[in-house]
């Protein structure tokens, strides 16, 4: 179930429906007949939420028996990152919506790593000394892939995705300085200098909101934990960044000049 079939990939033995989160009529329509879903969480806006709640109304409505949410890690209502929050919210309602359900709380992607680098070369944020254990997006679809094809083995399990170890972000800068073959430094901010330095981008208020609490959700020691979940799923270690980066490098020389070479979060 796609907003834009235009966008879908052509895959063996399947069909793209159209419907938007927040259209619960379009959505019945898309899932009748339909009995596991996996549930990729909406783009962030203020009405999160709510499209989330709408969506699990509406696959309640259409028959759907089993859904397999994809949250992120530490969610509750008192988070620091202010968007896990609303990922609380959302497993609290699929709880209580009287279906199977598994949550798969993500921790940050380690793919994005490079994207924390900003125009000067270098990381900077209010993340201190704080660990985060970012987790590889292919782990993410290797257990989703085991979830959601394993007939309920999981239902009614949170599952804390990680990768293997806890970094600081002088570590992550390090790792990512060896990846580029130059050097990234990671340079703590304060909490004014960081809304500051991202006031530039005249992004609305909660959005600054969240990028800041990202690190400060690391500063506080919300996203340190690690977990075997991955290894019990899969059946092998977590991915470490290292890894992930590497892997990224062979398939991008592998890839044909024309072929863009396609991130997202």
């Amino acid at each position: 179930m796609v907003r834009d079939p235009t966008r879908a990939p052509a895959l063996p033995e399947s069909h793209a429906a159209t419907a938007d989160y927040g259209d619960g009529s379009a959505v019945r329509t898309a899932l009748a007949g339909i009995d596991t879903v996996f549930m990729v969480s909406a783009a962030e806006t203020p009405q999160r939420i709510q499209q989330h709640v709408t969506f699990i109304d509406a696959a309640v409505e259409a028959g759907v028996r089993r859904i397999v949410y994809v949250s992120f890690f530490g969610a509750s209502p008192t988070a620091t990152f202010t968007l896990a929050r609303d990922h609380w919210a959302t497993e609290e309602h699929l709880r209580s919506a009287g279906v199977a359900y598994t949550i798969l709380r993500d921790n940050i992607y380690a793919d994005f790593t490079p994207h924390f680098i900003g125009t000067d070369g270098n990381i900077r944020g209010p993340a201190g000394d704080g660990l985060v254990a970012v987790v590889g997006q292919t782990d993410i679809a290797d257990v989703a892939a085991v979830v959601l094809s394993d007939d309920g083995a999981y239902d009614g399990r949170t599952l804390n995705l990680t990768g293997p170890e806890a970094l600081t972000m002088y570590q992550i800068a390090a790792i990512l300085s060896d990846h580029l073959g130059r050097t990234v430094s990671y340079i703590p901010e304060t909490i004014d200098e960081a809304y500051a330095s991202r006031a530039v981008y005249g992004a609305p208020p909660w959005q600054v909101d969240a990028w800041v609490s990202t690190y400060t959700a690391i500063a506080a020691g919300e996203l340190a934990g690690t977990s075997e979940d991955i290894p019990e799923v899969t059946g092998r270690p977590a991915i470490s960044l290292a890894d992930v980066l590497n892997r990224k490098r062979r398939l991008t020389v592998r890839a044909k000049p024309s072929q863009p070479n396609r991130h997202s979060q």
